[in-house]
């Protein structure tokens, strides 16, 4: 069922998460669920064999669990893992602003700069060479280079202050899920 974009969400409900190159290029694809809201947005699940998919690559099982906040006007989205993600607990990538197709569909725009958190805390910047080099390659507007470049340093603050929504709402989602 096609939902518009404004329309109320119902916890279990199917979602699709689209991201894009700035080439207009199809990025990351992968089908989650919808948990429910709270202060920061809409919080997403992807249980242990999620659907995830690569540009045009073959879909995989996702390994572990994971949720994904998609916060309303901001330039990144968190995906939580907690203890469950492999390398990272958080991974945030930078992005042009979510914007819901219809109410079960949310597509943006991967601008490249990711910031995680590993599992030992540490926080790290991720595709700095990547972000240089496609800004010159599909001409990113100099608003957007500088918007993504603000982005990432804010939120490694942030994550590594513990600020909500990186520091212990993501474990409560997971939870709803696991």
């Amino acid at each position: 069922m096609q939902r518009e974009p404004g329309e109320r969400l119902e916890p279990g409900e199917p979602i699709v998460v689209q991201y894009f190159k700035y080439s207009g290029d199809l990025h990351w694809r992968h089908d989650v669920e919808y948990l429910g809201e709270d202060r920061h947005g809409r919080w997403l699940g992807g249980p242990t064999g999620a659907t995830v998919q690569r540009g045009n690559e073959a879909p995989i099982a996702w390994p572990s669990p994971f949720v994904q906040l998609i916060a309303p006007d901001q330039w990144w989205t968190l995906i939580y893992n907690g203890s469950h993600g492999g390398d990272f607990r958080i991974y945030v990538d930078i992005v042009t602003p979510a914007r819901w197709v219809n109410g079960t569909r949310v597509e943006m725009v991967d601008l490249d700069l990711d910031v995680v958190q590993h599992l030992d805390g540490s926080v790290e910047v991720l595709d700095e060479d990547e972000f240089v080099e496609h800004s010159k390659l599909f001409a990113y507007p100099d608003s957007v280079i500088d918007r993504a470049r603000t982005t990432a340093a804010e939120l490694v603050l942030g994550i590594e202050s513990g600020r909500e929504p990186f520091g212990s709402d993501g474990e409560h989602w997971l939870e709803t899920i696991e």
